[in-house]
Parts: C-alpha cells; sequence; structure tokens
C-alpha cells in the first residue's frame, strides 16, 4: 500500500496532518462497487483548500451517488513536494491513498490565477504530462471550473475540459454522461465531443487560437460544426433548492476557516464596475431563512464548530439577516455558538444586526470602501458615502469592536494622488469615531487594518478593456501611502506588484500562456501566491522562452471593437452593457442596484424570469 512509503516521510515534514486523510466525516466507500473515481484536486495547501466551501460541497454532492468515488487532493508543500520527488513517489488522494494517475477524472478548481503554476506541478507530480495532447487515453479525464474558467484560454492546453458556472447541476450531468459514454465503449476524445454539448462546457481541443503575423489576437474558432460557437454558462436557479452538505470533514488541524460556512446568497445586484464575482454570479438568488437554520443544525452537529460564517458576495444585502443571525444564536447560546459577518457592505443597516452576532462572542469586521474618494467610488460605482463608512464603524464601536478591517484598492481607471489621500483621511476619520465615545464607554485596543490591493483588470466586466498600473506605479503608490497612514491605531498592509502585474497577464492572457505555464514549472514556479515561494524572475525567464512578455498582457488596453480572448464564453452580461457601463464610468455616472430597477445587464437571454426586475 501506497501509505507504507509515505508514512515515513512525515516525520521530517512540517505539518504531517496535511498528508495522512483519516478525518472525523471523511467519506469511506467500498471500492468493489465503485465504477467511477473522481479527485478534487485543490492547487494550494490543504489548510486552504478545505477552507473552500465549493470543494466541500461537490464532495459531498459526488459521494452521494451511488458507484461514484470522489477523493481529496492537495498541492504538497515544498518540504513534502521534495520528498516525494526523492523517494518516486506519485500525489495520491486522502482517501485511499491511490495515485491520482489511476482515476478516471481529475478536478481542479480555479479560484485564482497565481495557483496555475501548482495545477501543472501537481500534474508533474501525479507522473502525467502537463499538455493534454500528450496524455495518452489512459490517462485520466483532467477538467477545470471555478470563477477563473471564464477565461479558459491560459490553461487551453492543459485542461480537457471547462465547466462554465455553477457547478451543482453541471457536474451531475457531466458526471452521467461520461459513465454513459464509458459503458458504449467511447474513448476520450468522443466523451469530450459529447461533454460539449453540455451547457458550460469548454472543450478546448476542439477549437483554435487565431493570431495575425504581429501575435495579435484575433479569434477563437471551432473546428467543427458540430460544437457550440459560444459556450454559455451553467446557472443554479433555485439555490434554495441546490445540493448543500449535511457534514462536514472535521480537519485534524486549524485550516484557515475554521467554523462552518453558510453561503446565504450567491450572487450580487450592486453592479461594481470592478467586481467579477458581481458579474458573473448573476442573478442574485437567495437562501431562506428556514433551509439556512436547517443547514447550521447538520453542520454544528457533526463538527462541533463553534462558530458560522454568512457567506456571500455582500452578506449585508441578505434580506432576512437580522432575523437569521438573531435565529441562529438563540438556537446555538447554549453551545456559545458565534456568527461571523463578512465583508459587510458599508451602507447596510447594521445596528441589530451587530448587538446580535456579539452578544455570544466577537468575531472580526470588515468593510469594503475600496476608493479613498467619493468621485473615484462613483467611478467603480461602489454606490457608497464616507459618512456611511463613519457610521458603520461608530455603530461597531459602540456595540463592543475595537477592531476593524478596511478594504481598498489602488491602480483603479482614473486614480489621482488626491483619491490616494482619500484613503488616509478615512483611515484618520473612523480613528476619530472611535475617540468620540466617551473613554469609560469604548472598547479597548483601537486597530484599524486597512489593506490596499492592487486592482486587476478582469474580463467580463466593464474595465476588461483597461491596462493594468505598472509594477513602478503601484511600488509608488505604496509608498505614498505608507507615509500617509502612519497614524495612532493604524495599520497598513499592501500586495506585492510583481505578483499582481503576473496576475493580470494569466487574467486576461490567451491561449500562448499555456506553453509558459509548463516552462515555469520546469524552472520551478509554484506556490506563486506565497510571497516566501513566488520566483518573479523565473516568471519572466518562462515568458522569454516562449518569445512572450508578462507585460504584452498585463498592460495592454484593448480597443472596445478588438477581439477579446474569452469572447467565445458567454457569462450572461453582455458587451453592450459592459461598454455602457465602462462610458458611464469615464463620465462619473453611477448606475443603481438592480434590484431597485432592471438595468438590462442581458442575464435575462440565459436565465428567463430569474432576475426579478428583468423582462
Amino acid at each position: 500500500m501506497l501509505y507504507g512509503q509515505i508514512e515515513p516521510l512525515l516525520q521530517a515534514v512540517q505539518k504531517p496532518s496535511r498528508y495522512v486523510g483519516g478525518e472525523l466525516n471523511m467519506v469511506v466507500k467500498d471500492l468493489s462497487q465503485i465504477d467511477l473515481r473522481f479527485a478534487f484536486c485543490f492547487p494550494d495547501t490543504y489548510e486552504v483548500g478545505m477552507s473552500h466551501l465549493g470543494m466541500k460541497i461537490l464532495y459531498a454532492l459526488l459521494n452521494a451517488q451511488a458507484g461514484v468515488y470522489c477523493e481529496r487532493a492537495f498541492a504538497p508543500w515544498v518540504d513534502m513536494e521534495k520528498a516525494l520527488r526523492d523517494h518516486e513517489i506519485p500525489l495520491y488522494s486522502l482517501e485511499t491513498f491511490t495515485p491520482l494517475a489511476k482515476f478516471d477524472i481529475l478536478g481542479f478548481t480555479l479560484q485564482y490565477e497565481m495557483s496555475y503554476s501548482n495545477i501543472a506541478n501537481m500534474l508533474d507530480l501525479s507522473g502525467l504530462q502537463v499538455l493534454a495532447a500528450e496524455r495518452g487515453e489512459e490517462a485520466p479525464l483532467v477538467v477545470c471550473g471555478g470563477p477563473c474558467a471564464f477565461n479558459p484560454e491560459p490553461l487551453a492546453e492543459i485542461a480537457d475540459l471547462f465547466f462554465i458556472g455553477d457547478g451543482e447541476e453541471q457536474m451531475l450531468e457531466f458526471i452521467e454522461l461520461f459513465r454513459q459514454c464509458r459503458a458504449e465503449g467511447l474513448g476520450k476524445e468522443d466523451t469530450l465531443l459529447r461533454a460539449s454539448r453540455l451547457r458550460g462546457c469548454y472543450a478546448p481541443r476542439f477549437y483554435e487560437a487565431i493570431f495575425d503575423e504581429s501575435g495579435a489576437f484575433l479569434a477563437i474558432r471551432r473546428l467543427r460544426d458540430d460544437v457550440p460557437e459560444k459556450i454559455t454558462r451553467a446557472v443554479v436557479q433555485d439555490l434554495d433548492a441546490a445540493f448543500f452538505p449535511k457534514e462536514l470533514i472535521l480537519p485534524f488541524s486549524d485550516i484557515v476557516f475554521d467554523r462552518v460556512m453558510l453561503e446565504v446568497a450567491r450572487g450580487c445586484t450592486r453592479g461594481c464596475r470592478f467586481c467579477q464575482a458581481g458579474m458573473l454570479y448573476r442573478p442574485k438568488r437567495e437562501r431562506s431563512l428556514k433551509t439556512l437554520q436547517v443547514q447550521a443544525e447538520n453542520l454544528l452537529s457533526s463538527t462541533g464548530y463553534e462558530e458560522i460564517s454568512l457567506s456571500s458576495l455582500s452578506t449585508g444585502d441578505y434580506s432576512c439577516l437580522p432575523d437569521l443571525v438573531r435565529s441562529l444564536i438563540r438556537a446555538h447560546e447554549g453551545d456559545r455558538v458565534s456568527v461571523s459577518l463578512p465583508s459587510l457592505r458599508i451602507d447596510s443597516v447594521l445596528g441589530e444586526t451587530l448587538q446580535e452576532s456579539r452578544s455570544v462572542r466577537k468575531t472580526g469586521l470588515t468593510f469594503a470602501p475600496e476608493a479613498g474618494s467619493q468621485r473615484l467610488r462613483d467611478v467603480i460605482n461602489k454606490g457608497v458615502t464616507a459618512q456611511d463608512l463613519l457610521s458603520s464603524a461608530r455603530d461597531a464601536f459602540e456595540k463592543g469592536w475595537s477592531a476593524l478591517k478596511l478594504y481598498f484598492m489602488i491602480g483603479l481607471p482614473t486614480e489621482t494622488l488626491e483619491d490616494l489621500d482619500g484613503i488616509a483621511e478615512l483611515a484618520r476619520g473612523v480613528t476619530a469615531e472611535y475617540f468620540t465615545i466617551p473613554k469609560e464607554q469604548r472598547p479597548k485596543g483601537l486597530r484599524v487594518s486597512c489593506s490596499a490591493s492592487s486592482f486587476v483588470p478582469k474580463p467580463f466586466t466593464p474595465f476588461q478593456w483597461g491596462a493594468q498600473n505598472t509594477i513602478d506605479e503601484l511600488s509608488q503608490k505604496q509608498r505614498y501611502l505608507r507615509e500617509k497612514l502612519k497614524m495612532r491605531g493604524v495599520e497598513f498592509s499592501w500586495h506585492a506588484p510583481h505578483l499582481s502585474a503576473l496576475e493580470a497577464a494569466f487574467s486576461r492572457g490567451d491561449r500562448r500562456l499555456s506553453r509558459v505555464l509548463v516552462r515555469a514549472q520546469k524552472l520551478g514556479c509554484s506556490f506563486d501566491g506565497w510571497s516566501d515561494q513566488f520566483k518573479f524572475e523565473a516568471w519572466v525567464e518562462a515568458f522569454k522562452l516562449e518569445g512572450l512578455r508578462y507585460e504584452q498582457f498585463a498592460y495592454k488596453e484593448y480597443e472596445l471593437d478588438e477581439p477579446l480572448p474569452w469572447d467565445h464564453i458567454d457569462a450572461g452580461v453582455t458587451k453592450a452593457y459592459l461598454k455602457a457601463e465602462l462610458e458611464r464610468a469615464k463620465k462619473g455616472l453611477t448606475t443603481p442596484d438592480c434590484s431597485l430597477n432592471c438595468q438590462g445587464c442581458g442575464m435575462a437571454r440565459i436565465l428567463k424570469g430569474a432576475c426579478g426586475n428583468c423582462a
């Protein structure tokens, strides 16, 4: 058994619990009753992957199917990778210690562009060829899904199939199709051809990328007439009826989000112009209060967790938020269960909800003003004011919070130094609200954490055509803010601009980047999202070896009528809508919340009746 080879390695690595499985609620099945084996591969460490709600949903969903066994695999940390390579042990699943090359399907989730090198590395560690064209008929199918799959082209020569959109129903359709194809004795090519006709499924081998003599992207062209010209995303219409697990695997060691997570809603009506998720997950769909109460009861009972996190793009906009928080706390206060409210909008009605959530234990509060000035918030359609933030901060301080997190972005379109000054002014204003509370009433230990991430233009947003700020520009802005935010009670953090440049390149890149990924993996690139592992010079060399530069993707400004590498994907929102929003941004005009009045984004074309205000 492979575990016998692995066990001696565990004594010499950090966190051996990452590599042994056997946790409470792990699914165990009789392999003699299994006809399809699926490995859910998360391209990051165990503690990051085990915090991801999407993995937990699909793991439970697939294992609820008779004859199907879904197992887990994570990217081994550098010490374990070295040990596996030194002893010639392939990457394996945690449930049965089966080498990944022996599975039928390997499924990777694409949450973050800078995890792509880990996908290449995990395939290589499994003894598989990284490029799809070089994997034989006996190799597993490599499938990818998640938000980054909406521009699949940088991985198009690596993955066999992409799932575009919501995965709960789409995955079951594909699994059933795969089993039918196997029963009929069909090979990989025919199986993928049939899969390409499922909604939201993109098999890149049936398409080619066209470039002109200068290397400019021209189009994605079908190689056969019996595959769709455009791939329309899959959408779960009724979130309340969608599958949700009754149990969660309880890890032996701490993970990033070590608590029950409830997805209260999917999608957002606000229309922030920088936010890819807000465009990709339209329309907004909510789970009912009763459904969430049952889900919370199931997951708390199966894990013993003492914290519930309410998850969505804008949790503060959930229509039953105060009632939900109150009911969860009252139902579980005997077990000292707390409720955390991540990423609240600063114009949400917070008072009652904050009071309820604090009654057991204070958890973190995060607000996202995004930009420092009202002018720039209007450009990005954030739709909140400085007074909204200050009022929300005061509410929090009055109800016992002393630590707040404020999220901003730098490098946004049209940004000036005055906009950066506004970030410092907001931070100063928040701390001033704290000191307006009488000393004997205010909570102790003021800490305002200001985080400034670097804006990355993303596909299917109004800013998809624009260039990212250069590394030098972002570095200058970070230095400027470091000086401006030297004030009592305020901490400042920022993202590495070199990393953001590569994120932009892979966010908006084309099919040629698959070869860059292969080169980068051979040059030792992995865990690029971890600052101590990021090898920027190796990436520059990988681009160079393919005759490319990261700058031509990250800093490219597209003309509005220019073809885009993701034009063959239909995410629901139309180009006409995105162009109109870009024009409004240039004029500093805001667009109303689409829950109040339909803005004609295009979603009604592909999901009739799902948008409450859409015709």
